[in-house]
């Protein structure tokens, strides 16, 4: 019966590392993360959901005869964003994982 104790503590700590990684998750996807281009003419915000908030553009980057410029500057804003919530992730929720080799 002693196998049954080491059972019974193992779960405990699954369950304890299972509500930290949700709660971790949790303010994760609160957080914001902002990704900005042109010298910080144009930001993008979003949230640890990958969800977009905002975008801000300076009135200087708007020029109706060069659209393709302000397309380029906001997907590059949108991309820094997205590896600022990537890093982030990869850092908050792998120290869950390390060694685990389980996706997130």
């Amino acid at each position: 019966m002693r196998g049954m104790g080491n059972m019974q503590g193992m779960m405990k700590k699954m369950q304890k590392m299972q509500k930290e990684m949700m709660e971790a998750q949790e303010a994760l996807n609160q957080q914001q993360f902002e990704g900005t281009a042109g010298g910080g003419m144009v930001k993008v915000i979003m949230n640890g959901q990958r969800q977009v908030l905002e975008v801000n553009l300076d009135e200087s980057v708007v020029d109706p005869e060069d659209i393709e410029m302000l397309q380029d500057l906001i997907v590059i804003a949108t991309n820094e964003a997205l590896k600022k919530v990537e890093e982030t992730t990869n850092s908050t929720m792998g120290k869950f994982t390390q060694g685990l080799n389980l996706p997130f």
